[in-house]
C-alpha cells in the first residue's frame, strides 16, 4: 500500500492566492483590460507593462486577473451543473426499478463512450450561444456521466444499510432519505470527481476558445487569450501565449494535486 499523500498546503495556498487576485482584479490592474491602444501593440514585458501587451495593445497583466475570473466562473458554473445532473441521474438509477436502471445505465455508458471533448465541440457547434452561461451549460451537460455512475454505485450500497432500511420502514420521505441518509454518506466519495470537473471545465473552455468555439474574443478569459496564439507566433510575441498558458497550467496543477489528495480520503 502506497504512502498517504500529505495535505497539499502549497498548492492550496497558491490556488487561493490566484483566486483572490482574480476576484480583486480591480486592485491589481494598472490598466483597463478592455482598453485597446494600437500604438502599444505587441510590446514586450517592460516596466510599464509587466506582462507586455497583445496585438490590440491591451495590457496582459490586467487581462490575466480579469480573464482568470471568467475562466474560474466557467469552471465553477459548469461543475455545479454537471454535479447536479450527475447526482440526480445516479440516484434515479439506483432507486429506480431494475429495467429502468438498466436502460439509464446503458444510456450513460453510450454517452461515456464518446470522447468528452468531441461531445462538447458537437453540442457547442449545434448551439450558437457564446455567453458565459451558455458555454458553462454546454460543458456541464457533457461532463456528468462518470459522476452519475459513482453515485449510482454508492447509493445502491447505502440502500442495504440498516439505518436506511429503518428510516425507509418508518415512512421517511424521499427528500429526508436523500438529505440525511444518502447524500452525506456518498458526498466524500465524489468530492474528488467534483474538483476534477472544475479542472476539466477550465481545460474545455480553453480548448474551445483556442478552436474559435469559446466565448467571444472581446470577453477576456485565459482561453480567449490563448486563441491569439497563431498571431503571436507570426509576430514573435511569445509572451502573449506563454503567460496565460503558464497561469492556466498552474491552476490545473493545483486542482490536480488537491484532487489527488481528496481521492485517498
Amino acid at each position: 500500500m502506497g504512502l498517504k499523500k500529505k495535505f497539499p498546503w502549497f498548492f492550496v495556498g497558491l490556488l487561493a492566492l490566484i483566486v483572490i487576485a482574480c476576484l480583486c482584479w480591480r486592485l491589481l490592474a494598472a490598466y483597463d483590460p478592455m482598453y485597446m491602444n494600437l500604438y502599444e501593440a505587441n510590446v514586450a514585458p517592460n516596466a510599464l507593462h509587466w506582462f507586455g501587451t497583445d496585438r490590440m495593445g491591451r495590457d496582459i497583466f490586467s487581462m490575466i486577473w480579469y480573464g482568470g475570473r471568467i475562466s474560474l466562473e466557467i469552471g465553477l458554473i459548469s461543475t455545479l451543473i454537471s454535479s447536479m445532473i450527475g447526482i440526480a441521474a445516479g440516484c434515479l438509477c439506483a432507486l429506480a426499478s431494475p429495467w429502468l436502471d438498466r436502460l439509464l445505465l446503458k444510456g450513460m455508458e453510450i454517452v461515456l463512450s464518446i470522447p468528452s471533448l468531441l461531445l462538447v465541440v458537437l453540442i457547442r457547434s449545434l448551439w450558437d450561444s457564446s455567453s458565459l452561461l451558455g458555454l458553462s451549460l454546454v460543458i456541464g451537460l457533457t461532463d456528468w456521466t462518470s459522476l452519475a455512475l459513482v453515485v449510482r454505485m454508492e447509493v445502491k450500497s447505502l440502500r442495504v444499510e440498516p439505518y436506511y432500511e429503518i428510516a425507509y420502514g418508518m415512512g421517511a420521505s424521499k427528500g429526508h432519505l436523500f438529505l440525511y441518509h444518502l447524500f452525506p454518506n456518498f458526498f466524500s466519495s465524489i468530492v474528488y470527481m467534483i474538483v476534477m470537473n472544475v479542472r476539466n471545465a477550465i481545460v474545455f473552455e480553453s480548448t474551445l476558445s483556442f478552436m474559435g468555439l469559446g466565448i467571444p474574443l472581446e470577453m477576456i478569459s485565459w482561453g480567449s487569450m490563448l486563441s491569439m496564439a497563431d498571431q503571436a507566433f507570426l509576430s514573435n510575441s511569445w509572451w502573449v501565449l506563454v503567460i496565460p498558458g503558464f497561469f492556466l497550467v498552474l491552476v490545473i496543477v493545483c486542482l490536480s494535486e488537491i484532487g489527488e489528495y481528496l481521492r485517498q480520503l
